[in-house]
């Protein structure tokens, strides 16, 4: 009751295109749905993705469900999400590509979902970690634990978007470590992040959870930068 009278005076709207969501729609209404950038990279364990960190960091498997454009539906998505406080994009995402995934024998074989971390600060600044909700969706609907106590942030930093792709690597390897006791070694990591870019910071965490005697490391995605 209460809530159909917020939406009376409030009526929710479409995080991609801010249009009206019809009663039968949830955050994101069926024209972005149809009309969203798909990579289908689930279909194709050799994708894009998967060999955007050849030679860089031992993967066994990497994919994101959405490719990401300037000034498109999904950077629209994306910025609502980090910085709008609509942790629900998360949430719907998550949803989305568990179905996709599902499937997939090397994600089955995944022991935990590790989010990319948020320095203390930046989570006190924010409120929230931007990928926590898509991580406990996909832990939710694929059945795997979700663990934001392994990987940490050292350093505090500014935002990666706002540095040229040249300056987004310098010193990135010593921003993150972890936390970690012999129950933890030989396990599969499934660690998520918002949009794939340069890779550097999931390169980054990566060689972070490599520190863990017998870890294997599979990254998951809501997005990656498309030209």
């Amino acid at each position: 009751m209460f809530k159909n009278s917020i939406n009376l005076f409030f009526p929710p709207v479409c995080a991609g295109c801010h249009s009206f969501l019809l009663s039968n729609e949830n955050v994101i209404c069926t024209l972005c749905r149809h009309n969203i950038p798909l990579t289908n990279h689930h279909l194709n364990p050799e994708n894009e993705a998967f060999k955007k960190f050849y030679g860089r960091i031992p993967v066994e498997y990497t994919s994101a469900l959405l490719y990401f454009h300037k000034k498109g539906i999904v950077q629209e998505l994306i910025h609502n999400l980090k910085y709008k406080g609509q942790e629900e994009i998360g949430t719907v995402l998550g949803t989305w590509y568990a179905e996709d995934l599902k499937n997939s024998t090397i994600i089955q074989s995944v022991d935990e979902i590790i989010p990319v971390p948020l320095h203390k600060r930046k989570l006190r600044e924010r409120g929230y970690n931007q990928v926590a909700n898509f991580g406990r969706a996909l832990s939710k609907d694929l059945n795997l634990k979700y663990n934001d106590s392994v990987l940490f942030r050292k350093v505090y930093s500014k935002t990666q978007s706002k540095k040229n792709l040249l300056n987004r690597s310098d010193g990135i390897d010593t921003i993150f470590d972890v936390s970690f006791t012999e129950k933890d070694h030989h396990k599969h990591f499934l660690l998520i992040d918002d949009v794939i870019t340069t890779g550097s910071t999931l390169e980054a965490c990566s060689h972070a959870l490599l520190k863990i005697p017998g870890a294997k490391i599979s990254i998951v995605c809501m997005a990656m930068a498309h030209s």
